[in-house]
């Protein structure tokens, strides 16, 4: 044979097959483009001149890595479709004198066609998108735009080698499968149906129960770090469960449908029915594919988008004054009026114009929550393994007399009475004990100003503000009067935060002012050692946005990764089951059943199994919702109805785009099923 002749026929198959093929292409290209823009982008210089730049230093590579192992994994599925196509037509080379060895030529040449198409698209629609995708993250990261153009050569590189060994383990894999299959079978491939599987109770039970199992652990989840090794758990078991309920209970399903007469007897369900139970087990598999793909669409985008929508309102949360001070006194002695006025005056030397100043002292304790108390013990953080990490917390005591200044009301305590605050609603009883203590009555009061909380309002673990009326005294029990305080499980802070009529470069220029002196007047311990804590809210703002702004650039170009596998796996499952279904349908066509009938056929389909997936992986999110806003809570998240009102729209939106796609690639279907009369 002459040289050019496997290279030609190849094309040729690649040509007459481009239905099939140009989504395989259009794949393989948009994965290369994805993982050349994520090396692009975390190779740029410019990470080393943004505030939080070394955030995204981590998480840029762990978005490639995502694309890398999903592309082989997707690029592998989709050639499946491509293969069982094709191999009729291998089939009859087969037949017609073709030996294995030629086969093997025909789909190296077919391989190295679609490599070089795909590499090369995605490197030039990578290279054209990679400034716009740059110039898009420094704009979710509020950084002043860059102009420069460049090209990076290593990345290219590393994303040629990456897909050009992704696509030599398709390669092997096809001509394994190809080789080791008889010509007859190739021959028959594509006519081979399933067997009509019987209605298997066992995995379908099994199912059930995974996801109700699933469904309790993420209602069960309290504590943010709970909800960090729950999650993981819950999302193999919907895995696993999704699986087995869609491909074991939509055959029961199906053969519930066929015994009901009147259902099943109407030209609109007689066919899709019938003819959906001869393939349900790759049916079951693909749409549960379908619905963990839009689930994890739907979770990805609904937490980044509500986390960069929020992004402000939790940095005004932590950080509710321009400059927060908080020191730590290390002897009893020093916690007085004295050291106050001291750091005080410091302050205001350095910044005479101050606004909304906020002063006062607080106790903070580490130990676990009991019933209707709290256990000082300060290695309840460390030495407590995960699964009774839920009730470690922190305790936070505060006068009644600094909260009144700093909330602006004029209530009143008995000694024997506090205020107690906290997100978690179970620590609030009638009493509130402190072991060795005292045992308080607990009053109701309104939640206090975000002013006095600052950081403690968004913790990983329970926090509790309790409020009394005898600070000096409650604290004195405490202590068991020993003289220094930093062998005690209590620490006594003096907290100053203030706010300025300035532009951002003059606020920065105050704090580190401020920071340079600041030894000087903080007290010191017995063996010389201070502590401080010392924020400036601008300062902030560029790590809280380069965090935000980085998971929201990722989030977003994964979803669309996601997306476009689910719209594939909807498009080849369209297109692969309208040639399977075109001769059945055509014969229905023979016996008198119109066009307008077969659409109607069509939609019924629709209407019974292809929008399982969606209201399934709503039904996945809303169950999940509590473990996603406890995970959220560790990037310091707090505005629960935002989420709430981000992840509806989000709902509804990839809704209404799943939607529009199966509508186009039910006409494709429609058009196949009808070729031969059209």
């Amino acid at each position: 044979m002459k040289a050019g002749f496997y290279p030609k026929l190849a094309a040729e198959g690649i040509r007459k097959n481009m239905r099939l093929y140009l989504p395989y292409l259009l794949t393989g290209s948009v994965m290369v483009m994805m993982y050349y823009i994520l090396s692009f982008l975390s190779e740029s210089e410019l990470l080393e001149e943004l505030k939080g730049g070394s955030v995204l230093r981590i998480l840029l590579p762990l978005g490639s890595g995502v694309i890398a192992i999903f592309s082989l994994i997707f690029i592998f599925y989709s050639n499946s479709f491509l293969l069982r196509k094709r191999s009729r037509e291998f089939g009859l080379y087969n037949i017609l004198g073709m030996d294995k060895g030629n086969l093997g030529r025909i789909m190296l040449w077919e391989n190295l066609i679609v490599t070089a198409v795909s590499i090369v698209g995605g490197l030039l629609l990578g290279i054209s998108l990679s400034k716009l995708a740059e110039l898009g993250m420094l704009n979710l990261l509020n950084s002043e735009v860059d102009d420069s153009l460049r090209l990076d050569m290593a990345s290219a590189g590393k994303t040629a080698l990456l897909y050009a060994g992704i696509y030599l383990i398709i390669l092997i894999n096809s001509v394994i499968k190809v080789c080791r299959s008889s010509p007859l079978e190739l021959w028959h491939s594509t006519n081979t149906g399933e067997k009509p599987p019987k209605v298997n109770w066992l995995p379908a039970v099994l199912g059930v129960l995974l996801l109700a199992v699933a469904y309790l652990i993420a209602l069960s989840v309290r504590q943010p770090l709970d909800a960090l090794y729950k999650f993981f758990i819950a999302v193999v078991l919907v895995i696993l469960a999704t699986y087995l309920c869609f491909i074991s209970a939509s055959v029961a399903l199906c053969r519930l449908l066929q015994k009901n007469k009147r259902y099943y007897y109407q030209p609109n369900h007689f066919v899709s029915v019938s003819s959906m139970v001869y393939r349900m087990k790759r049916n079951g598999a693909g749409l549960a594919s379908i619905c963990i793909l839009i689930t994890m669409v739907l979770v990805m985008i609904s937490s980044v988008f509500s986390l960069y929508t929020g992004a402000e309102d939790n940095l005004n949360t932590m950080y509710p004054s321009d400059i927060m001070l908080q020191c730590l006194i290390p002897q009893k002695k020093d916690f007085n009026e004295e050291t106050a006025a001291q750091i005080r005056s410091f302050i205001t030397e350095k910044v005479p114009e101050q606004k909304n100043v906020v002063e006062y002292g607080l106790g903070k304790a580490a130990g676990m929550f009991m019933e209707n108390g709290f256990f000082s013990d300060e290695s309840a953080h460390t030495q407590f393994g995960i699964n009774t990490f839920k009730n470690a917390g922190d305790l936070q005591l505060l006068s009644l007399d600094d909260y009144n200044r700093i909330a602006g009301t004029d209530l009143t305590l008995e000694e024997d009475e506090c205020l107690l605050f906290s997100q978690e609603t179970g620590l609030i009883g009638e009493t509130f004990s402190l072991e060795g203590v005292r045992t308080f009555r607990v009053k109701k009061a309104a939640p206090p100003p975000k002013a006095l909380l600052g950081q403690t309002s968004i913790s990983l673990v329970p926090s509790v503000l309790l409020v009394i009326s005898d600070f000096d005294a409650v604290t004195a029990l405490w202590s068991d009067g020993r003289e220094a305080w930093e062998a005690t499980p209590l620490r006594l802070y003096l907290t100053y935060n203030f706010d300025m009529d300035a532009d951002v470069r003059t606020k920065t220029e105050v704090y580190e002012r401020i920071r340079r002196e600041l030894t000087t007047v903080i007290p010191k311990g017995e063996n010389e050692s201070y502590s401080y804590i010392f924020h400036s809210k601008d300062i902030e703002r560029g790590e809280f946005y380069s965090l935000y702004g980085g998971l929201f650039f990722i989030g977003v170009l994964l979803s669309f990764v996601f997306l476009f596998a689910a719209v594939l796996i909807i498009y080849y499952k369209q297109i692969s089951e309208g040639f399977e279904d075109q001769n059945r349908f055509e014969i229905m066509q023979k016996v008198g059943m119109t066009k307008k009938e077969i659409r109607k056929s069509i939609n019924s389909q629709v209407l019974t199994v292809f929008f399982t997936p969606l209201l399934f992986a709503g039904l996945h999110l809303a169950f999940a919702f509590p473990v996603i806003w406890k995970l959220l809570q560790l990037f310091y998240l707090s505005n629960l109805r935002l989420m709430i009102l981000v992840t509806v729209i989000c709902f509804f939106i990839i809704g209404a785009f799943y939607t529009l796609v199966y509508k186009i690639t039910s006409n494709a279907y429609f058009a196949i099923v009808i070729g031969r009369k059209a």
